[in-house]
């Protein structure tokens, strides 16, 4: 969707200034906030692509103005409302109101270490088709506008690159998001040049590489 996340090549934004020695929580809220989102999203009622489609869906006023971990509690609290964790009247009050809703699994303090160590998350699955391009292939990304996830920016749509990588097939976002199923396509890497993307203003030297899924680009 077309989003206040989506902030690549806007203006206005300024440069991004590197914070010297920055802590990994600016406040004890937001550790609060990594940890009830981490065990709201164990206990299986959603999946990562819905979770991000709820933070992008914030209006863009309050999203702006927001920090990054108010971001995801909101995101959660959207999440939490939309799979019966909790009701709209009970985030109001700030207790419970009904009986709490059964969940599949609990995310126990022992068990967070080796969640976040593990790389059994992968998004790679088995290739049911052959790749349409291959490295060095001209594509153009599609001009689209869907209402719905996708990580396609919009500021590569319509422009020119090329292939740079083949990645093999991995969940589709746009799918996974809406409950769609995991839906495997091809990734790439997609090198485009900066006067193909920003015109006569943009940097000739400069090239920007985006992952893009199969069903967002075509042959140029």
């Amino acid at each position: 969707m077309n989003g206040p996340h989506d902030l690549g090549g806007a203006h206005g934004f300024g440069p991004v200034v590197p914070e010297p020695d920055e802590p990994v929580f600016h406040a004890a809220w937001e550790a609060r906030a990594l940890a009830v989102v981490l065990a709201a999203g164990s206990a299986g009622r959603w999946n990562l692509d819905m979770a991000r489609f709820a933070r992008e869906s914030i209006p863009p006023a309050r999203y702006l103005a927001s920090s990054y971990y108010d971001i995801w509690a909101t995101g959660l609290e959207r999440m939490a409302v939309d799979h019966g964790l909790v009701t709209a009247e009970e985030l109001a009050a700030g207790h419970a109101i009904e009986p709490a809703a059964p969940i599949r699994r609990v995310l126990s303090p022992e068990a967070v270490g080796p969640m976040l160590a593990s790389r059994s998350g992968s998004t790679e699955r088995p290739a049911t088709r052959p790749a349409r391009f291959e490295v060095g292939d001209p594509v153009r990304a599609r001009v689209m506008h869907p209402r719905g996830h996708t990580r396609l920016p919009r500021y590569v749509r319509g422009r020119l690159g090329s292939i740079e990588a083949v990645h093999g097939c991995h969940v589709f976002p746009d799918a996974h998001a809406h409950g769609g199923g995991e839906d495997p396509q091809w990734l790439y890497t997609v090198v485009f040049d900066g006067g193909e993307l920003w015109g006569d203003d943009g940097d000739p030297a400069l090239t920007v590489s985006v992952d893009a899924f199969e069903p967002y680009l075509e042959p140029a």
